[in-house]
This record gives C-alpha cells, sequence and structure tokens, in this order.
C-alpha cells in the first residue's frame, strides 16, 4: 500500500519538539510506505567571533559538525529501528537560515512533505528569537504538517471533570 506521501522530509536538531517531529513522521512513513529524509542545518554564523578565528574556529566547527553527523546517526538508528527508509544530509551555511535551508531542501530533493515539531514560543521570544518553522511554512514548496509542544499539563480524570 503506498500512499501520496512517499518522500518525507524531517528537519532535527536534538530538542524535544524535534523528536516528537520525527515519531510523528516515522507514523506517516510507516503508514503511506515513505522514505524519511532526516535533515540537520549547521550554521557557522553564531559561532564567528573576534576571539575564536583560525584553527580555534575550525576545531569548534569540526566539534559542531561531528554533533550534527552523530545527531542523524541517532535518528537515521531509529527510523530504521522503525522499518522505515530513510537517508540523512547534513547541509552546512553561513548566510541562510535553517527554515530557509530546509525550505531549499524539499524543493530540491523533492520532498512531499514536510515534518517539523514546534518549539512553541510566543510573544517576545518568537519576536527574537524567530520561528524556523514558521519560516519552513512560509517558504516551503510542499505541504507542511507541524507537531505541536504537548501540554505539561495532566489530563483531568474524566470523574473529576464531572464533580
Amino acid at each position: 500500500m503506498y500512499g501520496m506521501y512517499q518522500r518525507i522530509l524531517v528537519p532535527i536538531d536534538g530538542s524535544a519538539p524535534s523528536a516528537r517531529g520525527l515519531d510523528e513522521a516515522l507514523k506517516l512513513a510507516r503508514t503511506q510506505g515513505g522514505h524519511i529524509r532526516l535533515v540537520h542545518v549547521l550554521n557557522a554564523a553564531p559561532l564567528a567571533s573576534p576571539s575564536i578565528t583560525g584553527a580555534r574556529f575550525d576545531a569548534l566547527f569540526e566539534q559542531v559538525r561531528e554533533d550534527g553527523r552523530l545527531l542523524l546517526a541517532s535518528a537515521e538508528a531509529t527510523a530504521r529501528r522503525c522499518g522505515v527508509a530513510v537517508d540523512t544530509r547534513l547541509i552546512e551555511t553561513t548566510n541562510r537560515s535553517p527554515g530557509a535551508c530546509v525550505a531549499e531542501e524539499a524543493e530540491s530533493w523533492p520532498a512531499d512533505v514536510i515534518v517539523c515539531g514546534t518549539h512553541g514560543r510566543r510573544g517576545l521570544a518568537r519576536s527574537i528569537m524567530g520561528s524556523d518553522a514558521e519560516q519552513i511554512l512560509r517558504q516551503s514548496p510542499v505541504p507542511v504538517l507541524l507537531v505541536p509542544k504537548r501540554s505539561l499539563a495532566s489530563p483531568v480524570p474524566a470523574s473529576a471533570a464531572e464533580s
């Protein structure tokens, strides 16, 4: 059985929302007979500093790159354990946002859908930090499934709600 979402792009960053996005993508891939491409974006710009130059910068960026590879390998192993076809892509950039890189990857791969977790930031935190998920949504050439942050509150038992 094959569904309409055969090529599922999943950006990951090691966060809990990212893991929830991967979980949802794995469910979708299993029901649709799909293939997942895991993407991790490394942006060198935030590492740039007058005090970190030359060999120090190279060593720091190589460590960040290795962390990205390990993150992708772990998520890839999870997908394989679930019986889902998967490949990975590490994207390095110095001048593009992660959201723009993911949208470009969706077009060039080409993806049928992007599945990503959201951090659930609101107000000032969102305006200062921006929202990669929002940028992906605005720039994506394909449908985007946003997996929201789950509530930390415990559900109220039905018997308590009726009182």
